[in-house]
């Protein structure tokens, strides 16, 4: 059985077998946390972070964990919602003028956060991604695919430029910024949008598909979440739009300018200790340890459905919170590659698991069993060990 490295709780012991089944099974490195009330008991790491220098994955070592970045923006936003700055319910143009153009006066800042502003393709080039003013100008001139509000198509990319926006508006700060001082900082945790040099060294560059190279692009898997799964596809090129969307490829979340830009919806650079942490806020009522992020009720607020229905990029039935998917009694989401964060208030737990290794979106299934071999450990938890 593969190396571990870290620590788990005894009735935790399904968590740590089902990593090292991966590691076995081929998989190049890759880390999981379980918290329960704000604490781990399981923070284990293993296999390689970077093949081609032979780097042992390590404690501390980053990896891009892609759309999981989504649940860290949608926390910023339900914090300045909770503080009575950003109000769900008013139009985009209230914090962000410019956003009128092209028929948007009505798109509402909830209809960002659940994927219904109708914006969800990226069609500049890759290289303005990385230049915060150009890309959320073309968002602003961007005529809507559909009505807004009416339905919803995963925003992949697009997303966290158009909440970051409206973010940046109120703060005067990035999205990843905001995350760094009223977040990540006060919390401790291992975890950025916008990845300063000093950190290069803890990265693990992400592996493509065994078959694929770094030309691997983002594409809708065309499948249905299984029951209680957070790992509902979660990056999306393919929509079709009469335009066809700028894909992605590997080798772009691969680059420097990639971990240097703010991409809220996909860039964001942690450990599945530092997910769990972050998240952990939300499964424990806005405080953990000791620290409160947002009330009770701003908490809630996340879990009430927004949308239900098909959803016409990821081609499949979708449940959106506020910035949240809803998948039965637990809230979350997953990355392109496999990353996945599933949250669950009623035992106030967090399950994070983060991988270089990419697999094929429409065979992965790899966030689904690390939840549930949590559950394995919850139940023996909830039986009182």
């Amino acid at each position: 059985m593969a190396d571990l490295q870290g620590s788990y709780d005894d009735l935790f012991t399904a968590v740590p077998t089902a990593l090292a089944t991966l590691l076995d099974g081929g998989d190049v490195g890759g880390s999981v946390a379980v918290f329960v009330d704000g604490e781990p008991v399981v923070d284990v790491w293993g296999g390689v972070a970077d093949p081609a220098r032979g780097i042992p994955w390590q404690r501390d070592t980053l990896v891009n964990v892609w759309s999981v970045t989504k649940t860290m923006t949608a926390l910023c936003a339900l914090v300045l919602i909770d503080r009575g700055e950003l109000d769900p319910d008013a139009p985009v143009t209230r914090y962000w003028p410019e956003f009128a153009a092209a028929g948007k006066e009505a798109v509402l800042v909830r209809h960002l956060l659940w994927h219904t502003a109708g914006l969800p393709d990226w069609e500049g080039p890759v290289a303005e991604i990385y230049d915060w003013p150009a890309a959320t100008a073309r968002l602003a001139a961007q005529a809507p695919q559909w009505e807004p509000g009416s339905a919803a198509g995963y925003h992949s990319l697009t997303q966290g430029f158009l909440v970051g926006e409206v973010l940046r508006r109120i703060t005067g700060r990035s999205p990843g910024a905001f995350f760094a001082d009223e977040i990540a900082g006060p919390l401790g945790a291992d975890f950025r949008m916008g990845l300063p040099a000093e950190h290069d060294h803890r990265v693990a560059p992400t592996v493509p598909p065994p078959g694929r190279d770094e030309d691997y692009t983002a594409g809708a898997a065309r499948r249905a979440p299984r029951p209680g799964s957070p790992t509902a596809p979660a990056d999306s090129t393919d929509s079709g739009s009469p335009t066809a969307p700028t894909a992605i490829r590997l080798r772009d979340g691969n680059g420097m300018a990639w971990r240097r830009a703010q991409i809220p919806a996909a860039s964001g650079f942690g450990n599945a200790r530092s997910v769990a942490l972050v998240q952990s806020a939300m499964a424990c009522g806005g405080s953990v340890r000791g620290v409160r992020l947002l009330s009770r009720a701003g908490c809630d607020r996340a879990w009430e459905e927004q949308f239900s229905g098909e959803d016409r990029v990821l081609g499949m039935p979708i449940s959106w919170g506020l910035g949240y998917g809803r998948f039965g009694g637990t809230y979350g989401w997953g990355g392109w590659g496999g990353s996945t964060v599933m949250i669950e208030p009623e035992s106030r737990m967090v399950v994070a698991y983060v991988t270089n290794q990419m697999r094929e979106p429409a065979e992965d299934t790899r966030g689904l069993d690390i939840v549930m071999a949590a559950y394995d450990g919850l139940q023996g938890l909830r039986a009182g060990g």
